[in-house]
């Protein structure tokens, strides 16, 4: 494998009294299989310098590790300082976590992440991390946008909450789908269900006849719902600069960097979006969309938009354009016509940013944080990417719903150009298959693990807030001011994947232990500087 040039932080050495507190911690509780590789490595010498050598992976539950050289740079000269090998390190590795943003995956990193997408989200309602806290005054939405009904399924209705927490409901449900005597279906299955279903019955989401179900139909909405989106996004931005040209507001004339004037509606619309793979392993949207204005001195600015559009523009704009947009797929060798790609009839608009509302900035935030770490865990399917050798082990058109959903992405994403006319040897033929277009459901396959959704589980317009790598960028600065890096040294490492996961079982305890003490410090920390905060104010 051909090296890579990566940027690097070398960790410093921790507080000495750490070593004794995590060994203390692991005592009482070690297991006998355990046992044998917990206190050797906590009884060397070197345990510390390795503690702290694993911090920057503490807590993920399948580390990278990277083998090579890692040098420190002079920026202003570009002169090698000073030079090192990971054969100089402990366990002759550098270790890096994984990243996973999924929590079922690596908890620990997912953590981190759902940390940055709170930040993402919330910045863009609040301001702040560079982001003007005038956004805060902005109209704001949060739309949630459902996908179409594909066969009946067992749901849980409430039609009159009393709980306090809606993600503690104890209400009593309604009956499941009571419709009077309506017998069975085609294939002999009841059409009807007079259950109470509990909030953690495994029949919820689940077809009340699996064959009438259609698979088909809602693999492709999945695999096409990125689509529908951006078509209905635009369909948005078009109905609210219609409002300001019925109602006498200018466009704006920008001037391009080529020197023209370019006219553009005074009005945006940015949004953040989360995509929610609902327990029928369909796909629905929580978006909070937000109108922005548009400064013609500076384009890239963040200002309130024209007094003439109120928010109640932006919610005839989304439900007009959820009810007209839809996309018709191309045509497929099992459905010659295409299928319909449409909105369901459940389409949620909320106002948030109004006083007196339960919807508050830090709720949503956190509401579309925990979704951004979670994918197929609510279908209760979890697997990679499926491919020929494995596909048997998940797929089955005779079996469960998530079986049969597995499928039909693997059956209508098999090849199509097949050319039946001619000799094989022939040259027409062979031509005949280049010019065939590519399959537009071949993607179905790549994502069949993914029921067919190919999209990012956080996506966000490029106004709307802060970016993941900025808030990365920020994190990385802080831990070299933190470690007195100067400034004119860089840390370049020229290194090559070995493998993952921590060598023992004892290690990866060792260290997911340490890392969860430093977090928990750090909430301490945080939650004592709050309430000496909250105090300060009091008494002023």
């Amino acid at each position: 494998m051909r090296p890579r040039l990566v940027v690097l932080r070398l960790p410093s050495l921790p507080p000495p009294q750490e070593e004794t507190a995590i060994f203390t911690a692991y005592r009482p509780g070690l297991a006998a299989g355990r046992d044998a590789q917990v206190l050797p490595r906590a009884a060397t010498p070197e345990f510390s310098g390795w503690l702290e050598h694993t911090r920057p992976a503490g807590g993920c539950a399948r580390p990278v590790r990277l083998t090579g050289t890692i040098a420190a740079v002079d920026r202003n000269t570009g002169r090698i300082l000073s030079e090192q090998h990971t054969d100089e390190l402990p366990d002759r590795t550098l270790y890096k976590a994984c990243g996973n943003r999924r929590g079922s995956v690596c908890a620990d990193c997912a953590w981190v992440y759902q940390g940055d997408a709170y930040q993402v989200v919330c910045r863009g309602l609040t301001g702040g991390k560079g982001v003007p806290a005038s956004v805060g005054r902005h109209p704001v939405v949060f739309a949630t946008f459902t996908a179409p009904s594909f066969g009946p399924v067992h749901h849980r209705h409430v039609p009159r909450h009393t709980c306090r927490a809606r993600q503690r409901c104890d209400c009593r449900p309604a009956p499941c789908r009571a419709r009077g005597n309506a017998g069975t279906c085609p294939h002999g299955q009841p059409a009807a269900c007079f259950a109470r279903h509990d909030a953690d019955d495994p029949r919820l989401g689940q077809p009340l006849c699996l064959d009438c179900y259609d698979h088909d139909h809602q693999v492709v909405w999945n695999y096409f719902s990125g689509e529908l989106w951006r078509r209905t996004k635009q369909a948005i931005d078009r109905h609210v600069a219609g409002r300001c040209r019925r109602r006498g507001i200018p466009k704006v004339g920008i001037v391009t960097a080529s020197g023209k004037v370019r006219w553009m509606p005074p009005v945006r619309v940015s949004h953040g979006k989360v995509a929610e793979m609902q327990r029928r392993a369909a796909v629905h949207f929580h978006v909070l969309l937000r109108l922005d204005g548009v400064d013609p001195d500076a384009p890239n600015a963040l200002v309130p938009p024209p007094a003439g559009i109120t928010v109640d523009d932006l919610e005839d704009a989304i439900r007009a354009a959820a009810r007209q947009i839809t996309v018709t797929t191309p045509a497929h060798p099992d459905r010659p016509q295409g299928w319909l790609i449409a909105w369901g009839e459940q389409v949620d608009v909320r106002r948030i940013n109004s006083t007196g509302g339960e919807l508050t900035e830090a709720k949503v935030a956190a509401y579309l944080a925990k979704y951004a770490t979670k994918a197929t865990e609510a279908t209760g399917h979890a697997s990679t990417r499926l491919t020929p050798t494995t596909i048997d082990d998940y797929a089955d058109p005779e079996g469960d719903h998530t079986a049969r959903l597995i499928d039909a992405c693997w059956h209508l994403g098999r090849p199509t150009h097949t050319d039946t006319t001619g000799d094989a040897t022939t040259a027409d033929h062979r031509q005949g298959i280049l010019d065939t277009k590519p399959n537009p459901y071949g993607g179905l396959r790549r994502w069949a693990h993914m029921l067919g959704f190919g999209g990012h589980f956080l996506t966000k317009a490029r106004r709307y807030s802060v970016t993941f790598g900025q808030l990365r960028a920020t994190r990385t600065t802080y831990r070299r001011e933190e470690d007195d890096e100067p400034d004119d040294t860089l840390t370049v490492g020229t290194l090559t994947y070995l493998g993952s996961g921590w060598l023992t079982e004892g290690d990866a305890l060792l260290a997911n232990t340490a890392a969860k003490q430093r977090r928990e410090r750090r909430r301490i920390g945080r939650e004592e500087l709050a309430h000496e905060a909250w105090l300060l104010g009091a008494a002023a």
